[in-house]
Order: C-alpha cells, then sequence, then structure tokens
C-alpha cells in the first residue's frame, strides 16, 4: 500500500514521512517547495528523504487540479495524509488569497483524488486556532468551533466541513487532526522558537506579545506524528450514537471524524523561553508588546478521545522537547 503525504517538505510532512518509511510503508510525497520561508530548508529535509528507499517525491502544487487529477490516477495511493497548506497565521492578514488557493482549492482537489480512486483513508491537518474566540479550556471537539479569529483559521475550520460532505454523500473516511503549537527540529523558521533561539544566540532582543502574558499548549512533532499514524490505521467510521436532533460536533454519521492532538500541559509563555534560556546556557533580552490581531491568550487540548481511540496521548515535556530542538538547530546552523 502506498501512503501519499502532501506537504512532503514541510515541517510536521517530512517527519511524518521519515516514520512512515522507518515503519516500512511505501510514501508518495509531494510539495510545492514554495518560497514562503527559506526553500534551503525544504531541500534539506527532502534530500534525507530521498536518500531512503521506498520513497518517491513529486513536485506538484495541491492546487493545480490537472497535475493532481494525474497523480491520483497514475499512482492510485491507498491513504493519504494532506499536511500541505498555506501556514501561519498572521501572514493570513497580509495575503488571504494565498489561503484561498492552497487551503481550500488545494483541499478540494485532495477529496477530489480520494473520491474518484477509492483511498481508503484521508487524514488532514486542521489546527487548534478553528477555537477562535471560544474560552472555555480545554478546548474540546465535542463544542462548536465556529467563530474564527483568522482567515487561516476559517480555511482550515472549512476543511473540516468540505471533508464531512464528501464523507456524507460518497462514503470516504476521513479524519481532521486539530493541531496545538507544534515545535522540534526542523521547524519553520517563521515559529517562535527557531525566532527565539536565533535572537537569543545572536545577543539581540526577542518580541514577546501580550507582555508575556500567553499560555499554549506546545507540543512536541514526534507526539504529533504518532498521532497522525495511529489515527490513519484507525478509518473514520460512522458514530452508530449520533443524533441528528442533538448533533456532536466531533462525529457523525458518516465516516468522519475530528481530532485534537496536544500535550494537554499548558505552558506559559515566560516558562518557554526561559527552557529555551536553559537550552542555550544564555539569557534572552525581552521587548513585550501588546497582543497582535488573531492570537489567542491561550490554549489547552482536550484529548480525551485520541486516547480513546489510539491508546496514545501525547508526552514529551517542554524542557525535553526544546532541548532537542536547540541542540538540532545549532547542529543545522553550525551555531
Amino acid at each position: 500500500m502506498t501512503v501519499l503525504v502532501t506537504g512532503a517538505a514541510g515541517f510536521i510532512g517530512s517527519h511524518v514521512c521519515q516514520r512512515l518509511l522507518r515503519d516500512g510503508q511505501q510514501v508518495l510525497g509531494i510539495d510545492n517547495m514554495n518560497a514562503y520561508y527559506d526553500p534551503a530548508l525544504k531541500q534539506a529535509r527532502l534530500t534525507r528523504l530521498q536518500a531512503q528507499s521506498g520513497f518517491t517525491f513529486y513536485k506538484i502544487d495541491i492546487a493545480d487540479r490537472t497535475a493532481m487529477e494525474k497523480l491520483f490516477a497514475e499512482q492510485k495511493p491507498t491513504r493519504v495524509v494532506n499536511l500541505a497548506a498555506q501556514a501561519g497565521v498572521r501572514y493570513s492578514l497580509e495575503n488571504p488569497h494565498a489561503y484561498a488557493e492552497a487551503n481550500l482549492i488545494g483541499f478540494l482537489n485532495i477529496l477530489e483524488g480520494c473520491r474518484h480512486h477509492q483511498v481508503k483513508h484521508l487524514a488532514y491537518a486542521s489546527t487548534s486556532s478553528v477555537y477562535g474566540l471560544n474560552t472555555t479550556m480545554p478546548f474540546s471537539e465535542h463544542r462548536h468551533a465556529d467563530h474564527p479569529m483568522t482567515f487561516y483559521a476559517a480555511t482550515k475550520r472549512a476543511n473540516e466541513l468540505m471533508a464531512h460532505s464528501y464523507s456524507h454523500l460518497f462514503n470516504l473516511p476521513t479524519t481532521g487532526l486539530r493541531f496545538f503549537t507544534v515545535y522540534g527540529p526542523w521547524g519553520r523558521p517563521d515559529m517562535a522558537l527557531f525566532k527565539f533561539a536565533k535572537a537569543i544566540i545572536a545577543n539581540e532582543p526577542i518580541d514577546v506579545f501580550n507582555h508575556g502574558k500567553m499560555v499554549r499548549d506546545f507540543t512536541y512533532v514526534d507526539d504529533i506524528v504518532e498521532g497522525i499514524v495511529r489515527i490513519l490505521d484507525k478509518p473514520a467510521c460512522a458514530d452508530p450514537a449520533w443524533s441528528a436532533a442533538e448533533p456532536d460536533p466531533a462525529s457523525s454519521s458518516a465516516p468522519w471524524r475530528v481530532y485534537n492532538i496536544g500535550n494537554n500541559k499548558p505552558v506559559q509563555l515566560m516558562d518557554y523561553i526561559r527552557a529555551v534560556e536553559k537550552a542555550l546556557g544564555q539569557s534572552a533580552k525581552i521587548n513585550f508588546l501588546p497582543m497582535q490581531p488573531g492570537d489567542v491568550p491561550a490554549t489547552q487540548a482536550d484529548v480525551t478521545a485520541l486516547a480513546a481511540t489510539t491508546g496514545f496521548t501525547p508526552q514529551v515535556t517542554v524542557d525535553d522537547g526544546v532541548a532537542r530542538f536547540i541542540a538540532w538547530y545549532r547542529e543545522y546552523h553550525r551555531a
């Protein structure tokens, strides 16, 4: 069986490919290698994958309908993990059209490919950002998520709804995975940990928003990957207890589910920064700033459903995860 992984040269996508290859799977990876951030980092991730047997790569944009139709017709993947997207909450304020192309048109092309070529299971990345204006903690899939604060979050919530329509109409098993603040080696340069490490090593100040009064459910990338792989092996099924009179937002009468993947141990941002300082052996110079548009003050994942379905809950502590990232960062950048 072949697993198609979109966004294979991305942060999470490259880790998922590595894990699937280690498990003996045949992996078909696609990525458009765009320049949203340093393409050299994407190429370095891809080079590691291409050195392994069982991995095949195509440079394809998921928004390219013709290329995607051809790929599905020729390769006929058995399962699909969609991790390709225009990422970044703040960038969606500047360039919303990029999000419509990748996250809406691109996702539609994936759904069509799965529909017409008998894909057994589509697992796809969603985000904790879909909870938007919700303030009830921890965030639960069983509560509605219909008030996104950014266009990025709106596109990811739209993916969940689009997937439901295909699950309902075509009996396509689909599972949405709401990631919570993923970090770790080979991470994106536009993310906080990467920026913090780079600035502290250079003895430059770091920008800390909401005057440091932020709480995040920081989740190490290996825990995210473990959740994805376990979910991939458990195609979504119709929930026999689902009621149209009292609909559960987390399941359906169709083979459709959504799950949180988060550490479930929220951390104050200043404690996260202290973990970076400890791993680097350097103190940070901090520039406190107000809250940015689209940010939320706190996140926390309820992972009860993930644990019930997979038997897994994230395990890596922030101190351990940050130390692993810093070790990678120093090696990669010779810092």
